[in-house]
């Protein structure tokens, strides 16, 4: 029986020592591949080249891509690696305004200084709904947006911030809102965040959890659909495959 091809990983970015790539790592996982977790924030080196890997998914923090900050500038200095290499790359909340300020977008409060914290509904546009199913209802926990950058197609709406999806290209991939989080990190942020549920707009710890449990299982189902669009189009690597091959392990923050 021949061998089969080696399992390229994929680049997992986050931004805190206790942070997790949570329900986006356990669907990459089950789809077959290795996740390389990395910590810029801490020191972990980011890779020259995608050769290795493939693709790259930034996650969300309590910074903004507005920092000053070295890592910042660094990480999204970085995302022209995935856009010149062709290579799939999606941002999850501050990865996605990370891609819109590479890609000389603009990132900002809300004008009149409204947030997104908590479950809201989404809309998709024309284009959108030409590519998948969208649930009706996400979850956020956001205090800054951003416009469209030049070249990209708007994927869907919100009410708040207009702007939650968006591809550019045919490889890079925005979303505002949050698929990620598993039942565990979703107490973990309601209790570490609850000091932002006064700010304007924002939903009080109650809400999200029982939002959870209206909303969760749809977001889920897209989350997988979503992940399977960006990661395994027609035509990528033979090596990229849908089935689980064993179970995966996970590499550690390395040189590139």
């Amino acid at each position: 029986m021949p061998a089969r091809p080696a399992q390229k990983p994929i680049l997992i970015i986050l931004h805190q020592e206790r942070s997790s790539p949570g329900r986006v790592g356990q669907i990459l996982e089950e789809k077959g591949f290795l996740l390389d977790i990395r910590r810029p924030v801490l020191g972990d080196p980011l890779p020259a080249t995608l050769a290795r890997h493939a693709g790259a998914v930034i996650f969300g923090g309590p910074m903004s891509a507005n920092d000053p900050e070295d890592y910042v500038r660094q990480e999204i200095d970085w995302i022209e690696i995935p856009l010149k290499e062709g290579k799939p790359y999606l941002g999850i909340c501050l990865g996605a305004q990370m891609l819109v300020k590479t890609l000389g977008g603009t990132v900002a409060p809300h004008e009149r200084g409204l947030t997104e914290i908590g479950w809201y509904p989404l809309k998709p546009t024309r284009v959108g709904e030409a590519l998948m199913a969208w649930p009706d209802m996400v979850y956020h926990f956001h205090r800054e947006g951003f416009d469209l950058p030049a070249g990209a197609d708007l994927l869907a709406t919100g009410e708040t911030y207009p702007n939650q999806a968006f591809r550019y290209g045919d490889n890079a991939w925005g979303i505002q809102f949050h698929g990620e989080l598993t039942r565990a990190m979703m107490h973990r942020w309601v209790v570490h965040g609850a000091h932002r549920f006064d700010l304007p707009n924002a939903q009080i710890g109650r809400q999200h959890l029982d939002g959870r449990f209206l909303y969760d299982a749809a977001l889920r189902r897209w989350m997988e659909d979503f992940l399977q669009l960006v990661f395994l189009r027609e035509g990528q690597e033979a090596s990229h495959v849908r089935a689980k091959h064993g179970q995966p392990a996970q590499f550690s923050a390395a040189g590139g």
